[in-house]
């Protein structure tokens, strides 16, 4: 999805197949915050349940929409299953927690915001980020190759996705997430 300096889609009705609701609008920024808030803690909950969670390895982030420069992301040590949307943190660029916005747990998993910052930093037009450490993942990725389109799901990234070959371990700093982001370059998933 494009957005727009609000991250409001900028896409029209006529835009979507026909019975394919187009995404909601806002009006009220703080409506809209709510809704991405609720929508985060909806999509961890979801990956717990088809297990795209490994301890407190992954993370999933959305920018907010009044604070542009910053995201949400969960903090370190709740399981994707609990995550409420009071819980999320609010987390600048520089790894600052906005104090008056974020829960009540005030720990930071820092690989998470080494890659996320990156990510949205790199690329303002991304919505929303999505960092899994599945067992069926991390088998293929150990192949180092592209994803083949031979079923629907991988079409869904056919030529739109690239390869990190230069993983070196728990991302603790500042360089390893700006090479992720890197190697994401323009497309869908890295």
């Amino acid at each position: 999805m494009t957005a727009d300096a609000n991250n409001v889609s900028t896409r029209s009705d006529k835009d979507f197949p026909r019975g394919i609701p187009p995404p909601r609008t806002f009006s009220d920024p703080l409506e809209h915050r709510a809704f991405l808030k609720f929508r985060l803690a909806q999509a961890y909950r979801i990956f717990a349940k088809y297990g795209y969670d490994e301890g407190v390895a992954g993370h999933i982030t959305v920018r907010d929409p009044i604070k542009s420069d910053c995201y949400w992301v969960n903090p370190w040590g709740v399981h994707f299953k609990l995550m409420q949307p009071e819980l999320l943190l609010l987390v600048d660029h520089q790894g600052n927690i906005q104090e008056k916005e974020s829960g009540p747990s005030r720990y930071l998993n820092r690989a998470a915001y080494m890659i996320h910052s990156a990510v949205h930093e790199a690329r303002p037009d991304i919505l929303c980020a999505a960092h899994s450490h599945t067992i069926h993942a991390k088998a293929f990725s150990a192949l180092g190759v592209p994803l083949d389109p031979i079923t629907q799901d991988s079409c869904a990234f056919y030529k739109d996705h690239s390869l990190y070959s230069e993983f070196r371990g728990i991302v603790e700093d500042h360089e390893e997430g700006l090479a992720i982001a890197s190697a994401l370059g323009s497309n869908k998933v890295c």
